[in-house]
């Protein structure tokens, strides 16, 4: 049997409170579990120490026999030192503009690299021609 420590959502609609539960894969967010070993209230400021209470001994037992955190849960129990911080991973390119969008974008800032330049190359020969004379 696959087990999986994760959170189990209750409270009012608006108002979440997470148990911090162990369960079989295959069992429904807020269905059975097996064991209650915390709790996460985000309605509570990140400074309050009754936002995450975990049962340190049991999280141990169950890492032990093999349970496997959620990213979420593992943040949590990374933060006590339990478990390693799980990896961030990379940004996907989902949220940039598509591929003629960026083309666009590019010669935009081109057009603006050489109205800069010759704006500036003017003001630089201009001295050099009053020199000359």
């Amino acid at each position: 049997m696959a087990l999986k420590i994760r959170l189990s959502r209750s409270g009012a609609k608006k108002r979440p409170y997470y148990r911090i539960v162990v369960a079989d894969i295959r069992s429904p967010r807020d269905g059975r579990f097996i064991e209650k070993i915390g709790r996460h209230n985000p309605m509570l400021p990140k400074d309050h120490e009754e936002r995450i209470v975990i049962d340190e001994e049991r999280v141990k037992y169950w890492l032990g026999v093999g349970a496997k955190p959620t990213d979420r849960v593992a943040r949590f129990l990374a933060e006590r030192g339990l478990v390693e911080k799980p990896a961030i991973p990379a940004q996907t390119k989902q949220h940039q503009p598509k591929a003629k969008a960026q083309e666009r974008l590019r010669e935009a800032e081109e057009k603006a690299n050489e109205a800069a330049a010759a704006a500036a190359a003017p003001a630089e020969e201009a001295p050099a021609e009053e020199a000359s004379e």
